[in-house]
């Protein structure tokens, strides 16, 4: 017997339906997205993770066409944040910003909740973070090698600050002091403006510090610039050269990096799509051009290249604590 057209339609629809409740992911994944996405930043608001964040968020959302709402959970050496995107639904609508501390954390805290290698997807780079050595006006030392020379002469009495025990910058002096043979105390503060503070203040010596932070207190004179931790000049401080430079310091170098990363098992077509808005998001010119203003690199990834970088910054990081005895703050 002949079947109807309208038959034939209805049959070809239900097998249809059949095939895509069988293949969600696929379904999902040409579908996406078709909701508001979330991009938890690990860290406060206001910081350089926060600013990168959601520049490249804004940008995002132009491509993809939907809301992306940024959303900060800071707190435990960005761990909180982490923690909260490593246990989401990995359907591509929640994004993790975070620092260099992801390959850091694993060094110091042990057990961790979570496992950055297995459960979370690198997405991209964002950008590479050099810091710059800076000093208070007082110190009778501008270059990297006066300092040296300096500080063996003052050995165990000068003092240089970071951002927090087992922050980047913290490892960074730690290196510099193994690799000049200098005695240099660390001091901890919680954020860039304290640390800035007491080394204008002339309390503290020396930091290593975000660019960003620490730029108008070098252009007015209150901190001298004299070095970066990058192998490479910074455009934002083009006359600033970096520590390897210096004799006896060649390959040091220390950077802090920020990144996107996912849940495990967010499907493929899914990464590819949210790699290809973000990576777009730090070619534009505006973009571009505001980071380089805060001393930071622009430097989109692909997920694999990404995930490599992190396992090897995680071993440099992994050495230089075992080193210099870096305990996690309690």
């Amino acid at each position: 017997m002949n079947r109807s057209p309208s038959n034939t339609l209805r049959s070809r629809a239900v097998l249809i339906a059949i095939v895509a409740s069988s293949l969600p992911g696929i379904v999902y994944a040409q579908a996406f997205p078709s909701q508001s996405i979330r991009m938890v930043v690990a860290f406060p608001a206001g910081g350089g993770t926060d600013l990168t964040a959601r520049l490249v968020a804004e940008h995002m959302r132009q491509t993809l066409g939907v809301p992306i709402v940024v959303e900060n959970r800071a707190g435990a050496s960005g761990m909180i944040g982490t923690q909260f995107v490593a246990k989401s639904k990995p359907d591509g609508y929640t994004i993790l910003a975070n620092s260099g501390e992801v390959a850091v954390n694993p060094h110091l805290y042990k057990p961790m909740a979570y496992d950055w290698d297995t459960d979370l997807i690198p997405l991209t780079m964002m950008v590479r973070v050099p810091n710059v050595l800076a000093v208070n006006p007082d110190v009778p030392a501008r270059t990297v090698a006066e300092l040296i020379t300096w500080a063996k002469q003052q050995s165990g009495k000068l003092t240089f600050s970071s951002s927090g025990i087992g922050n980047p910058q913290q490892l960074t002096g730690e290196l510099f002091n193994r690799m000049a043979g200098v005695k240099i105390i660390h001091v901890p503060y919680k954020g860039a403006a304290p640390q800035i503070a007491d080394v204008v203040g002339k309390h503290i010596t020396m930091t290593f510090v975000s660019i960003g932070a620490a730029l108008p207190f070098i252009e007015s004179g209150r901190l001298r610039a004299i070095g970066v931790t990058s192998s490479t000049r910074v455009s934002a401080l083009p006359n600033v050269p970096p520590i390897s430079d210096t004799p006896g310091l060649a390959g040091f170098e220390v950077i802090n990096f920020f990144g996107l990363m996912l849940p495990a098992g967010t499907p493929p077509a899914i990464v590819k799509t949210l790699n290809g808005a973000a990576v777009a998001a730090l070619k534009v010119p505006e973009i571009v051009a505001k980071l380089r203003e805060n001393g930071f690199e622009p430097s989109p990834t692909t997920p694999d290249q990404f995930r490599e970088f992190i396992r090897a910054e995680s071993t440099k990081f992994g050495k230089i604590v075992v080193e210099a005895g870096v305990k996690a703050e309690q």
